[in-house]
């Protein structure tokens, strides 16, 4: 310990302009920080231009700002936050990271992205301050609140619309100069990446889990091919195929974005993992609870959403939570196929001709902030299986 404390701090050389400098600095063997120092902004954003590295802490503030409602106790309708942050927030940040101009249809999913991120906000002040929803407040001050309640929606809808053109009206001259995500990399690239594979692994992992189950022959052999079949290949065998042989049967002309089709291999790789997550904690049920949800006349989806699956989920979150820290590990294969994520860049380091041979500082460099993510995700999970009385102390 002592010997690494030596190495890391004591002999480190904190300031130099190339790595000859620093050998010249240090009289003992020592680390040279100077190197990490000067390439850390490229450690995080990758080749993405200086002048528009604000665009992207913007567009995490925004998803941070968006999460934080789902950790206030007195905030409602805690399912459709999350949801609109996974399935709406994308169309908002995708067009943050790459700008450009926008089509129809981003002019209308980015102003719908900006509408929910304020409704989520005043939803969750409302909440805080009156104890009552954004949608409440909406049908009180309509005037629907005294009559039937299923006319509540139209004054919502209503508001909804007019808000959404209100943005799309307002951000119409608003526009974001082009970035290639080819200039996407770093800590950046792999959060991106690993970030979109555990939104959608765990959905696509529960419905191969109930597919795997159904009684379908159809359904059943279908999920099971595609999960024995991404579960019997590496994550790098797939990541090749996706973005070196599936181009090569597409028609003459047609190019496929590198970057998306790694994303897409990803996610199916993570959701074949999953789906065997979820079939563990479906099987770990009582027989029990599928009987008496029968007996109480629920359906088989009812059963399923009510019953079986929020009782599943307890007992998978350290299998998923352990699922999603190997996910965000294995994003770092991508640097194969030529992007350059936290580990691409780690590598470009020593590519520099002021820094080569700068190998096991940025290596460091990248080991801490890798036990950073997963240290945080797992300390979360012992907090989830506390809150949610799973385990032993259930």
């Amino acid at each position: 310990m002592k010997a690494f404390y030596e190495w890391a701090f004591v002999n480190a050389i904190w300031e130099a302009s190339s790595r000859d400098e620093c050998r010249i600095s240090s009289t003992e063997i020592g680390t040279c920080w100077a190197g990490v120092n000067v390439w850390f902004t490229r450690f995080i954003y990758g080749r993405y231009a200086d002048a528009e590295i604000w665009r992207i802490n913007l567009a995490f503030i925004i998803f941070i700002i968006w999460m934080i409602p789902l950790w206030l106790p007195k905030v409602t309708s805690k399912i459709f936050i999350g949801l609109s942050a996974v399935l709406i927030y994308p169309f908002l940040a995708g067009y943050m990271f790459s700008g450009g101009e926008r089509g129809w249809f981003m002019e209308v999913m980015v102003a719908f992205a900006l509408t929910c991120f304020l409704f989520v906000v005043i939803h969750a002040l409302l909440c805080l301050m009156t104890g009552l929803g954004l949608y409440r407040w909406i049908v009180k001050i309509s005037g629907f609140s005294e009559k039937n309640e299923r006319r509540h929606k139209y004054p919502v809808i209503v508001v909804t619309l007019l808000s959404v053109v209100a943005v799309a009206f307002l951000i119409n001259d608003i526009t974001f100069k082009y970035m290639s995500n080819n200039l996407w990399g770093g800590l950046f690239l792999t959060l991106v990446i690993s970030g979109i594979a555990i939104a959608s692994a765990l959905p696509a992992g529960i419905i191969l889990a109930l597919g795997r189950r159904s009684k379908m022959a159809v359904i059943r052999v279908l999920c099971v091919a595609f999960i024995e079949l991404f579960r019997s290949v590496p994550l790098i065998t797939i990541l090749f195929m996706a973005t070196t042989m599936f181009p090569l049967f597409l028609p003459g002309g047609m190019v496929i974005n590198k970057l998306a089709s790694a994303i897409v291999a990803v996610c199916l790789f993570a959701a074949a993992y999953m789906a065997e997550v979820v079939r563990g904690g479906l099987q770990a049920i009582p027989k029990g609870q599928y009987e008496a949800a029968e007996a109480v006349g629920l359906t088989y989806w009812q059963a399923t959403v009510l019953i079986v699956m929020p009782q599943a989920l307890k007992f998978m979150i350290p299998n998923i939570v352990g699922n999603f820290m190997g996910l965000l590990k294995d994003t770092t294969l991508v640097s194969i196929i030529g992007l350059y994520d936290l580990l691409g860049m780690i590598n470009a380091v020593s590519h520099d001709p002021k820094w080569i041979g700068l190998h096991h500082e940025p290596l460091f460099t990248a080991a801490v902030l890798f036990f950073i993510g997963c240290f945080a995700m797992s300390k979360y999970s012992q907090h989830l299986e506390r809150s949610l009385g799973a385990g032993s102390n259930r």
